[in-house]
């Protein structure tokens, strides 16, 4: 199991599923916790370094962590 929070900076926008919560931060960044297999949070994270369609990522800060036990996903 592992744990990241990711900052992403741009312009981006679109969440995926996996334990954690997503949130919109006033400097206009958006900060994420996600929670699960080391694969699917790993592939996760990079995906934020890609964004949707559309999306300009910047920049993305990680700090991996052990994970907390988050169940479920929210939008905060």
């Amino acid at each position: 199991m592992k744990r990241a929070n990711v900052v992403v900076h741009g312009s981006v926008q679109g969440v995926f599923r996996l334990a954690g919560w997503v949130r919109n931060a006033p400097d206009g960044t958006v900060e994420a916790v996600l929670e699960g297999d080391d694969e699917q949070v790993e592939s996760m994270v990079e995906w934020c370094r890609r964004g949707p369609g559309g999306a300009r990522v910047e920049e993305v800060e990680v700090a991996w962590s052990e994970p907390e036990g988050e169940e479920g996903f929210s939008i905060r």
